[in-house]
């Protein structure tokens, strides 16, 4: 299987998609943040000086997804129809883990989306909550989940 960002004679491009068919696609990314639990306290608690952390978070990952064509070079603009974000405290972790739902009806599917949502909603707690946990660490992004299109279902095991 040849990787498709690359012509024959290996120049990155945009892949042609024009011949694809219009369908339903949806993608989930995940990825978690640890954090010390006196962190995780101050963001559930809500006493984060810089405000709500995890609202701030979400509304971020969305507008993440909305911006994944002018951050990844070889990113379709899509008509995104569908963005959320769930951001659930765990303090088992400790730290939140964090997943983004895509869709769109189009010809390419949305886990570039997904994947970009998830990371930057864990970057945005990273910046809200760094004066008081500098050593936070952000990890296991992935899809989780894409369907629609020629290639079908994945689901990760």
């Amino acid at each position: 299987m040849a990787l498709t960002h690359f012509d024959a004679s290996g120049a990155a491009h945009m892949v042609d998609v024009s011949d694809k068919d219009v369908t339903d696609r949806i993608a989930m990314a995940e990825t978690w943040i640890k954090m010390n639990p006196e962190t995780l306290d101050i963001i559930t608690e809500g006493r984060a000086k810089k405000g709500d952390v995890i609202g701030v978070a979400r509304l971020a990952g969305i507008m993440g997804a909305k911006q994944t064509s002018t951050l990844i070079p070889l990113c379709h603009p899509l008509p995104i129809t569908k963005v959320s974000v769930e951001i659930d405290p765990d303090a088992d972790l400790p730290g939140l883990r964090i997943t983004a739902t895509v869709k769109t009806t189009g010809q390419t599917g949305v886990e570039m989306e997904a994947l970009t949502a998830a990371s930057t909603a864990a970057l945005t707690v990273y910046d809200m909550a760094k004066a008081v946990d500098k050593g936070m660490e952000i990890g296991g992004l992935r899809v989780r989940l894409k369907d629609g299109g020629k290639s079908g279902r994945y689901e990760a095991p």
